[in-house]
């Protein structure tokens, strides 16, 4: 190869890479589309130019302010707490009992600190209302009964027994006030 041919070679490569880049940054340029008359049709599809810029901005807002505890809990109490009612009851021999109230599935969540059990409804009436479930408080055999008297529920009593039925614990609660 002679030294003349590389010097064209190279010529060429400059003048085709200048070329190139020319091309590359008018493509990227804003153009303005051509208006469209009305006799290309109604059927043509219009095309819409391309850019790099974002169409909207994409700024995103935080509040930053803590709710209440008071403002959060009314919320979810108002969204999830629909058709439940929760009450506390105090019971002698002395025991601690948290009810759900479960209206829509005509049950009741009894949670105590011998155990948690879901007790369905088995009467028609309101006074007293009885719920019972074939397990004892603490989910082992036995049985689990609830019979919640007057129409606000303020009193109620528990029935429980473990595998031997004729051992019942008998409580009489009142709601905690």
């Amino acid at each position: 190869m002679s030294v003349e041919f590389l010097k064209k070679v190279r010529s060429s490569v400059v003048l085709t890479s200048l070329l190139a880049g020319a091309l590359t940054v008018s493509a990227c340029q804003q153009q303005a589309e051509p208006e469209s008359g009305m006799e290309e049709g109604a059927n043509t599809e219009e095309s819409v130019p391309m850019s790099a810029e974002p169409a909207e901005p994409s700024d995103v807002v935080v509040d930053t302010e803590d709710a209440s505890l008071n403002e959060v809990e009314g919320d979810t109490t108002a969204s999830v707490n629909s058709g439940v009612m929760q009450m506390s009851y105090l019971c002698t021999p002395e025991l601690k009992v948290e009810a759900t109230y479960k209206e829509d599935a005509n049950q009741v969540v009894v949670a105590t600190d011998m155990g948690t059990v879901t007790l369905n409804q088995t009467n028609e009436g309101s006074n007293p209302e009885v719920f019972e479930v074939a397990t004892a408080i603490d989910g082992g055999q036995g049985f689990t009964q609830w019979r919640v008297g007057h129409e606000a529920r303020k009193t109620g009593v528990m029935r429980t027994a473990g595998a031997d039925e004729s051992n019942v614990n008998t409580f009489e609660c009142n709601e905690a006030s």
